[in-house]
């Protein structure tokens, strides 16, 4: 054998060892994109019934809105019915009991009036 022949050899040995030692990680590595590939596809497994059940709740969700929409807009009617109301009594009954009031303080007055004696009609 020829130096260049042990050269060769020992050249082939370190490159064996070299791959040796950088095999390690690089199979260190493919075990952690499977367990990152397991992680996720585990992920993914809990995440579609978590959104058909946002789905189902946010459907129902605006279903209660149209109802409670139909609510609001039925108070809505409802309070300006009573308002009207409130108004219409106000101007029938309203009137005619300011006139009331207003005849029966005329009358109070004039019987007042009547009542005490006149002290400068005497004096003549």
């Amino acid at each position: 054998m020829s130096g260049g022949d042990i050269a060769g050899l020992i050249a082939a040995g370190v490159f064996a060892l070299l791959v040796l030692i950088l095999a390690v990680p690089i199979l260190k590595l493919g075990r952690v994109f499977d367990e990152v590939r397991t992680s996720i596809r585990a992920i993914s497994d809990g995440a579609t019934p978590l959104m058909d059940e946002v789905t189902a709740t946010v459907s129902t969700t605006n279903q209660q809105l149209k109802k409670v929409d139909g609510i609001s807009s039925n108070v809505s009617d409802a309070s300006a019915n009573i308002s009207a109301l409130s108004s219409l009594v106000a101007a029938t009954v309203g009137s005619p009991l300011i006139k009331v009031a207003a005849f029966s303080y005329g009358v109070r007055s004039a019987l007042s009036a009547r009542k005490k004696p006149a002290t400068g009609r005497r004096s003549r």
